[in-house]
């Protein structure tokens, strides 16, 4: 007796699409639909229904997992992302991994055991547990990446221009006649933080500045940040430029304890544009990622897939904004014209 994996073979498709085929044809491309019933038909496949029902069997709910539940950031890509769920009829599960591989395929094996329907994960790491789903699934997997974005993931993702960002960034204290600009990243295994980094050096590459950056890496913790921003202040920068805002915070407060101002001794840039940002004194100026609508979209691309729409390798890039704020200012001109 054939079986379905003969027929995805014959036809060139996925088991997955055989599936689909016979249980939702309306949601497969038609010369594929065809296709896999002429298969069908010339080999005599007769699908186990009792089988089917318990693979169509709709948890009704989705898992987002986040490296750090902690991070204000994510509150807001939780809840976009919480509420397209709900409109679509399904329920949010989170999970907070830590930045712990095993604690991403404890989560990730909710996938794999259909206790959720899909998986949205925020980190820059797909759970090696389901790479046997992504290969064998491809397109039609159920996982879609938000905010960090790397092409060897092969998965649906959204996302913001980072390396754009950080050109932005470093141009508004250029423009405000700065020169020797300290950077703050994330760590270097984090995509994001790379495509900051790449957009900084650009920026500075441009009007001629790369021998005079200061760059130190931290780990996206106003901790961190505290800690190199001693270090920038002993070379003499006039802004700093951190790849978030709780490291902007660090920034800011490591200033405060120098005895320095900001900005009249050092401008502070951040990203993220966290809700508390506008609060601060000075409020921060930084980089705005809509993050609602990272969520939002990530629930959409994957409700795509579980209706079988077929978007192979789809990549979401939602814009930017630099707000600026009461923490970046001219440098003076009397120190402009000694340098």
């Amino acid at each position: 007796m054939p079986t379905i994996v003969q027929v995805a073979a014959e036809a060139g498709v996925s088991t997955a699409t055989v599936s689909r085929v016979l249980s939702q044809p309306d949601r497969v491309a038609r010369s594929t639909r065809e296709r896999v019933l002429q298969v069908v038909a010339s080999l005599g496949y007769q699908p186990n229904v009792a089988a089917r029902s318990l693979r169509t069997l709709r948890a009704a709910k989705i898992l987002l997992t986040v490296p750090d539940i902690s991070n204000p950031f994510f509150a807001s890509v939780i809840r976009g992302a919480e509420e397209a769920a709900r409109a679509a009829g399904y329920a949010m599960v989170v999970g907070d991994t830590r930045h712990d591989p095993e604690v991403e395929d404890q989560y990730a094996d909710m996938l794999s055991r259909r206790e959720v329907d899909g998986l949205i994960f925020l980190g820059h790491r797909l759970p090696a547990s389901l790479a046997p789903l992504l290969a064998r699934e491809g397109a039609l997997a159920p996982i879609v990446n938000g905010c960090e974005f790397s092409a060897d993931l092969q998965v649906p993702s959204v996302h913001i221009d980072n390396a754009a960002a950080g050109s932005d960034a470093l141009e508004h204290l250029i423009g405000l006649g700065h020169r020797d600009i300290g950077v703050i990243t994330g760590p270097p295994v984090s995509p994001i933080s790379r495509d900051r980094l790449r957009g900084v050096l650009r920026a500075a590459a441009r009007h001629g500045l790369s021998e005079r950056l200061q760059t130190r890496e931290g780990d996206y913790s106003a901790h961190s940040a505290a800690e190199q921003t001693a270090d920038l202040i002993a070379h003499q920068v006039s802004a700093i430029f951190c790849f978030s805002d709780e490291m902007a915070m660090g920034a800011m407060s490591a200033l405060g304890e120098a005895g320095l101002s900001c900005p009249a001794d050092v401008s502070v840039v951040g990203f993220d544009d966290l809700p508390l940002a506008r609060f601060l004194r000075p409020g921060l100026t930084s980089i705005a990622q809509p993050k609602g609508l990272i969520g939002q979209r990530a629930v959409e691309l994957l409700i795509d897939v579980l209706r079988g729409v077929d978007h192979p390798g789809r990549q979401v890039t939602l814009a930017h904004e630099l707000v600026v704020r009461g923490s970046t200012a001219p440098l003076l001109l009397a120190e402009v014209v000694a340098q």
